[in-house]
């Protein structure tokens, strides 16, 4: 037996669609948001899954709420908030733009957007440059984010076996989680808004069973 676990990238923000670094920082679903979070319940409802878990961010609630109300086969009617899968934090970087950012860290490696900064340099690395360029100390270096995901997979493993979840997540997170125990993920691909990515956790083993897809695959 084995636990199923289903983490779904929150659907577009304003801040995605404005191109702007988005850890803690928060902003509402577009248009084009709640149209992911619905087509990922809808994509869901193939599926009986008997928990569901947020990030305890807006973004992530909102999109969970959606899912729900877009999967007539749930029975649960509320998302249950988990902290430890919020997104990566980029400390006093939150909010800027993307590409001016991706220019100032990656550029003198000739590197300049985060798809290439996280293919070239790995999710783990590329925080622990973030950190080490942010003055005020605040944004997280891939131990600090480890320690906060892992109590996160605690208690996911402590459900009881057999047990399908899922996760609304974030697409830094999701990006990381993958490439921690998949040796096939490409870390320059980014989940899309809305997409679904399957874990198996099997004992101590952790299995990724797909990536960044929109509808569960066959």
């Amino acid at each position: 037996m084995a636990i199923h676990v289903y983490f779904v990238r929150h659907g577009q923000t304003y801040l995605n669609r404005y191109n702007r670094i988005q850890g803690w920082s928060d902003a509402p679903l577009t248009a084009k948001g709640q149209a992911d979070a619905k087509r990922a319940g809808r994509a869901l409802a193939k599926i009986h899954f008997d928990y569901l878990f947020s990030s305890d961010l807006g973004r992530t609630m909102a999109t969970s709420r959606l899912l729900l109300a877009a999967d007539p086969n749930t029975t649960i009617t509320e998302p249950t908030p988990e902290p430890a899968f919020r997104e990566e934090f980029f400390g006093s970087f939150e909010g800027q733009n993307g590409p001016e950012f991706a220019d100032f860290l990656g550029g003198p490696a000739g590197y300049h957007t985060f798809a290439e900064m996280v293919g070239g340099w790995g999710p783990d690395k590329l925080k622990d440059k973030i950190a080490a360029v942010d003055q005020y100390g605040d944004a997280e270096d891939h131990h600090r984010f480890w320690k906060r995901i892992n109590k996160g997979f605690d208690h996911l493993r402590a459900l009881p076996d057999g047990s399908t979840v899922v996760v609304v997540s974030h697409g830094a997170a999701i990006r990381s989680i993958a490439a921690h125990f998949s040796t096939k993920i490409d870390p320059g691909e980014s989940p899309r808004n809305g997409s679904i990515t399957k874990l198996t956790l099997d004992g101590k083993h952790t299995t990724v069973d797909f990536y960044n897809q929109l509808e569960i695959p066959e």
